[in-house]
C-alpha cells in the first residue's frame, strides 16, 4: 500500500520521547513544551507561540480571544474541514459561510469584502471576525481581509492547520508564512500533517496580551499557580511527550516543506497534460502542498471511481471535504456565494503525499491516474 500521508519519523523523535519517559515528565509539565513553543515561533517568524492539545483547541481559544461570543458573527470558509466552523460554534457566535474562489480553492475574500461593504452601507450586521482557512497548503488571497481589518476593525484569525510553511511571494504579505499575518494564527500537528506531535496544535500571535491570555485559558484559567480560576478556561495544554515529538519534527521542517514541493512538482509535470485539474498555485503564492489534490473533469467519471481504481493498485487516495453548508450541523447556516465549494467536493481528491514518498511510488500513482482518466 502507498499511503495517503504518513509521518516521517527518522530524526530525534525516539530520543526526545525517551528523555521524557526517563525523566517522568510525560504530562503537560516538562521542558519540551517551552522548547517546542520557542522553536516554533522562531521558525515561522512569530513573537509568541502557545502549544495546545489540538489544532481545534487552538482555534477555539483564538476565536474567543478575538471576541467570538453569542451575538457576534464569524465568517468562515465554506470549503474546509468541519473543525474550522465547530471552533466558532463552540463560542456561541453565529457563523457566515463564504464560498471558495476557483483559483486557489480558498475563501473568496473579494466576495466577502464586497458583501461586508454592502452590509455596512445598509446598516446590516457585518462579521466581527473572519476565520480564513488556508486549505491544502495554499495561502488565501489575504489583502481584502487586511483592508476589512483596517476599515472596519474586523479581527482576522488564520486557520493554517494545513498550510505550515506556505508563503506569500507577492503583495502586502510578501515573505510571510501563512498563519503569521492575522491577529492570531493556528496550526495543527495531527499525524498526517507536514510535521506532527501525534496530536496537538499551536496558536501564534504578535500581541503580548493575547499570548498571555491564550496561555492562561489553555491552563484552565488558573491564577497564582493554585486552584483559583478567574474565568472559564480549558484543559488544552500539550503534553511534554507530544512536544518532544513535535520538537524533533520541527528540526526537519525545511526538509519536509522542500519534499512536499518536490512531490507537487513531479505530480504537476506528470498530470498537467491529462484531463484533470492539477493542484492550484497562484502567481503570488508559494504553497507547501500538504496534500496534493486534483479535480476530475465534469464530463468524466468522478473521484470515487478513481479512488477505487487506485485502491486496486494498492494506492490510497481520499475525497475532499463536503462543503460545510452540506454538513448536517450547518445546513441552515447563512452563506454567500455560489457553488464553487460544492464543485470542489464533487470532483476533488487527494493523492499520496508523504514527505518520504519515493520517485518510484509516485510514478506508480501517476501511471494509475493516467490509465484511469485517458
Amino acid at each position: 500500500m502507498i499511503p495517503l500521508a504518513e509521518p516521517t519519523l527518522n530524526g530525534n523523535e525516539a530520543r526526545y520521547v525517551q528523555e521524557c519517559i526517563e525523566s517522568t515528565y510525560v504530562s503537560s509539565v516538562g521542558p519540551f513544551v517551552e522548547k517546542f513553543e520557542k522553536a516554533f515561533a522562531a521558525t515561522i517568524g512569530a513573537s509568541h507561540a502557545i502549544a495546545c492539545a489540538s489544532g481545534t483547541a487552538a482555534l477555539h481559544v483564538a476565536l474567543r480571544l478575538a471576541g467570538a461570543e453569542p451575538g457576534r458573527l464569524v465568517a468562515v470558509s465554506d470549503f474546509t474541514f468541519i473543525a474550522s466552523a465547530n471552533a466558532a460554534t463552540y463560542t456561541g457566535a453565529d457563523v457566515l459561510l463564504v464560498d471558495s474562489e476557483p483559483t486557489t480553492w480558498n475563501m473568496d475574500t473579494e466576495l466577502l469584502y464586497d458583501e461586508v461593504c454592502r452590509r455596512a452601507a445598509s446598516g446590516h450586521q457585518i462579521p466581527d471576525i473572519v476565520e480564513i482557512v488556508h486549505v491544502l497548503g495554499h495561502p488565501a488571497h489575504i489583502e481584502p481581509l487586511l483592508e476589512l481589518r483596517d476599515r472596519y476593525g474586523i479581527r482576522v484569525v488564520e486557520d493554517a492547520a494545513e498550510s505550515l510553511g506556505a508563503e506569500w511571494c507577492a503583495g502586502t504579505a510578501t515573505g510571510t508564512y501563512a498563519g503569521t499575518i492575522g491577529d492570531i494564527g493556528c496550526f495543527s500537528f495531527n499525524g498526517n500533517k507536514i510535521i506532527t506531535s501525534g496530536g496537538g496544535g499551536m496558536l501564534v500571535t504578535e500581541n503580548d496580551d493575547l499570548a498571555a491570555r491564550a496561555k492562561h485559558l489553555t491552563n484552565q484559567a488558573k491564577r497564582d499557580g493554585g486552584y483559583h480560576h478567574d474565568t472559564v478556561g480549558y484543559n488544552y495544554r500539550l503534553t511534554n511527550l507530544a512536544a518532544a515529538l513535535g520538537l524533533a519534527q520541527l528540526e526537519r521542517f525545511h526538509d519536509a516543506v522542500r519534499a512536499k514541493r518536490t512531490i507537487a512538482h513531479r505530480y504537476h509535470e506528470g498530470l498537467r497534460c491529462l484531463p484533470v485539474t492539477v493542484a492550484p498555485r497562484a502567481s503570488w503564492a508559494n504553497p507547501s502542498y500538504w496534500l496534493y489534490s486534483i479535480l476530475t473533469h465534469e464530463n468524466a467519471l468522478g473521484p470515487n471511481q478513481l479512488i477505487n481504481a487506485l485502491a486496486e493498485r494498492g494506492i490510497q487516495a481520499r475525497r475532499l471535504w463536503p462543503p460545510l453548508h452540506q454538513q448536517t450541523p450547518y445546513r441552515s447556516t447563512e452563506r454567500i456565494g455560489g457553488d464553487v465549494s460544492a464543485k470542489l467536493y464533487r470532483r476533488g481528491l487527494s493523492l499520496p503525499s508523504s514527505t518520504h514518498l519515493t520517485c518510484s511510488e509516485q510514478d506508480a500513482v501517476i501511471r494509475a491516474v493516467t490509465d484511469f482518466v485517458r
